[in-house]
């Protein structure tokens, strides 16, 4: 009734302008994302002629078909991506989730030093140089598929999330009451906590599928073998192969220019790519809108 209330207060005049600014945030949105799509059925003599428009003068599929005819980089990108996305992702919320709800518990005596542990990387971290070498010194990870997995594995933001949301809606007397009855932690997790803990772990499922789809540099600094290279480190590596050109005009009227330019995608081309990698995470967020909405709202104060 309050929330009625309070949207009855306001004047029509002030709803149809939030109406309004909020359609405007969304067109800002929508009208990039619908303007890359046009581009990528564009002509090459559309785009020529009259440039990144709403309107070309000719559609076509070819940027499309010539992606699954010829580009082998792009299947085997975008295999290594939805691989490493996957399979992270999953391997991940395990371990956050079960970092998180030690942290929850009230009687865990260690649990101002692993909070603390796990913020103070959140501050401050060894730096890219230690990374680096940590890596592929250490671990052995260069140019292997588990460098996507392993580093990335906890993520303090996600942890920190989860053990909110586990103290925020699960009450402390529900533990102790499984204790009594005899329960031992991991059933307390198991049977107790994950059919409760739902919509937190969709939500960082998310933020971890978001995260680890988007990553570019990681392939950038460490896979050298073409069947490893995720898709965004290859979008990545061709804008950069554009920009070097345009920033070089002498090199672009050369003959190794010239080869280098005709490798590349063209604009509808690199669009297509761009279209493709970024489907799965819009049909994503759908599934994940019901929980994402309830994530958001943890810790909240109810009216």
């Amino acid at each position: 009734m309050k929330h009625s209330n309070l949207q009855n207060r306001i004047r029509p005049g002030w709803n149809a302008l939030i109406t309004l600014l909020l359609l405007a945030g969304a067109m800002l949105i929508i009208l990039p994302l619908l303007l890359v799509v046009i581009i990528s059925f564009s002509s090459a003599d559309s785009i020529a002629y009259v440039g990144y428009s709403f309107f070309p003068s000719e559609f076509t599929t070819v940027a499309y078909s010539s992606l699954f005819k010829t580009g082998r980089q792009v299947l085997n990108s975008y295999l290594v991506t939805i691989a490493h996305t996957a399979i992270g992702t999953l391997v991940s919320m395990p371990v956050m989730a079960m970092y998180a709800f030690v942290l929850a518990q009230p009687n865990f005596p260690a649990k101002k030093f692993y909070t603390f542990f796990l913020f103070f990387t959140m501050l401050f971290s060894g730096g890219l140089v230690p990374t680096y070498m940590v890596n592929t010194n250490l671990l052995h990870l260069y140019d292997s598929f588990w460098i996507f997995i392993f580093p990335s594995m906890v993520s303090a933001f996600n942890v920190i999330i989860l053990r909110t949301f586990i103290k925020t809606t699960i009450p402390d007397s529900l533990f102790e009451a499984a204790k009594i009855d005899g329960a031992s932690d991991f059933v307390v997790f198991t049977r107790i906590v994950l059919p409760l803990f739902k919509a937190g772990l969709a939500t960082v499922a998310l933020f971890s599928v978001v995260a680890r789809w988007n990553d570019w540099f990681t392939g950038m600094l460490y896979i050298e073998n073409p069947k490893l290279v995720p898709l965004q480190t290859m979008l990545t590596s061709i804008q950069q192969n554009l920009d070097f050109i345009k920033r070089n005009a002498e090199l672009a009227n050369t003959q190794e220019g010239q080869d280098l330019l005709k490798s590349l995608p063209s604009d509808s081309a690199r669009m297509a790519i761009v279209v493709i990698s970024t489907a799965p995470i819009l049909l994503a967020y759908p599934f994940f809108q019901r929980y994402f909405v309830r994530g958001l709202t943890i810790g909240s104060v109810k009216g």
